[in-house]
């Protein structure tokens, strides 16, 4: 393609996922994604907190989306008009207001990098305990708390190391992290979608509970102040690989969010997302209202959508990390047999085996990393015999179970009842994994459709394209 001026217009739209960072071209005339681009993070790293805790190296996060950013046409992304941010939910980092990174200039560009900050506790984190969360006090909200939440991350330091929050003065999720950096804001804003997921957030209202958390002793001085999803968060204070300096931000939002737009063409379709973890959702009317307080034992959440309406959610802890993990089982049981087989390999050849082997009678539930409704529901097998041992019957009956926990937590009866009328699959655990859609295919009693690029990254470009 030739190089040339920015003779179109676009939307930059960028997902900072669990293990990846992608980043998107939407041409505004058209609606088009001209441009792609993934890197993955590796931001994984340990911690001295405990076996449960899921920490990520911030620093990797961001250095994995300058390179994304790097990688477009730079003549495109001169024509870059707005950017939209979205990603993980529920995870918490922590930085000093007004600090948190700096600009450095590479060639003819800039980018930044972070300063001082902390690492990102991730939704993933095990660190609250069911006991602990017990003894936090009842938020004003109709979510429930779980661990991995912002707010209850924050308690655990408040009661585990209170030294740990002492330097710092603001906080966020990742992406309102990389959004409050763009726009060299003093302190960060957040959309409604983040905050619902950090926990003590009434989405009625629109507002913390901070007369609750004050009374709890939190630091209150760590929330963000809170704006509409959808919303513009500020100016970029910088040229960015590129990226004009004054390009309208959009307020970072949901990652499930995202999704959910990105593929729902229809208010009567139902979007399976299986990447990392697993959601099955629907949109419900403008008229519900989600109750007054929480139920924790309930496997369905009502998220803020946009203008007011809620998703109804089935969020699975338990999606394409299991299978990872499965595959990562493989790979050490052949290293301990003194062999040499790179996990690629033995995820491509399980897929294989699964899709020879059409059906099985062994039962996996596959929630190996429970569910923040039923923290110590974990996975188990059953029915096992001396015919179904083989790696294809293994790998179909995991496949299978991670669809069936998803439906008992949303069972197909109650998308009929609410008018879904079909299915768009999407997310990269489901979208190259045929055994996954085989039995999603089977399970469903309505159309299963898959989209091109149904992603959180395209759907917040969407999103700063349709709304702004």
């Amino acid at each position: 393609m030739a190089q040339g001026s920015a003779s179109g217009q676009y939307v930059l739209g960028i997902d900072l996922g669990t293990t990846s960072v992608k980043a998107v071209l939407l041409e505004t005339k058209t609606n088009r994604v001209t441009d792609s681009q993934t890197r993955q993070t590796k931001a994984d790293i340990s911690s001295d907190t405990g076996i449960q805790a899921k920490e990520q190296d911030a620093g990797r996060i961001v250095d994995a989306l300058n390179e994304c950013i790097a990688a477009l046409p730079k003549y495109r992304l001169q024509g870059v008009i707005r950017i939209g941010v979205s990603g993980q939910m529920h995870g918490v980092v922590f930085w000093k207001a007004g600090k948190g990174c700096d600009w450095l200039r590479t060639g003819e560009c800039h980018m930044f990098q972070p300063i001082d900050v902390s690492p990102l506790i991730t939704w993933q984190d095990g660190r609250c305990t069911r006991e602990f969360l017990s003894s936090l006090p009842l938020p004003d909200s109709h979510l429930s708390l779980a661990t991995g939440f912002g707010c209850t991350t924050v308690f655990w330091y408040l009661k585990h190391r209170p030294d740990f929050l002492t330097p710092f003065t603001a906080a966020g999720t990742i992406q309102d992290y990389v959004v409050t950096m763009l726009c060299g804001q003093e302190r960060p804003m957040m959309s409604v979608q983040n905050a619902a997921s950090w926990g003590y957030f009434n989405t009625k209202a629109n507002e913390w509970n901070e007369e609750i958390l004050r009374k709890a002793g939190f630091p209150v001085r760590l929330l963000p102040r809170v704006v509409e999803s959808g919303s513009i968060a500020g100016e970029t204070s910088s040229e960015w690989h590129g990226v004009p300096v004054h390009t309208p931000v959009g307020v970072a939002l949901g990652d499930c969010q995202c999704s959910v737009y990105s593929c729902m063409v229809e208010k009567t379709d139902a979007v399976l997302n299986v990447s990392t973890s697993a959601q099955l959702t629907f949109a419900l009317p403008p008229t519900f209202q989600p109750p007054q307080r929480p139920d924790p034992s309930s496997p369905l959440s009502y998220f803020p959508y946009f203008d007011g309406c809620y998703l109804a959610v089935a969020a699975s802890l338990n999606g394409g990390n299991v299978l990872a993990t499965f595959v990562g089982m493989l790979t050490e049981w052949i290293r301990e047999l003194g062999l040499d087989i790179n996990s690629s390999s033995i995820y491509t050849q399980s897929i294989q085996a699964a899709l020879n082997q059409h059906s099985t009678d062994l039962l996996i539930s596959p929630t190996i990393f429970g569910e923040r409704h039923a923290p110590d529901h974990l996975g188990s097998a059953s029915s096992i015999s001396a015919a179904n041992v083989s790696l294809g019957h293994m790998t179909r009956a995991l496949c299978r179970g991670i669809v069936q926990n998803l439906l008992s937590m949303l069972p197909p009866r109650r998308l009929q009842e609410s008018g879904v009328q079909r299915i768009m699959g999407s997310g990269n655990a489901l979208s190259r994994n045929e055994v996954l859609k085989q039995e999603v295919e089977k399970a469903f009693p309505l159309p299963v459709v898959y989209g091109k690029d149904v992603d959180s990254a395209v759907g917040v470009a969407m999103i700063l394209s349709d709304r702004i």
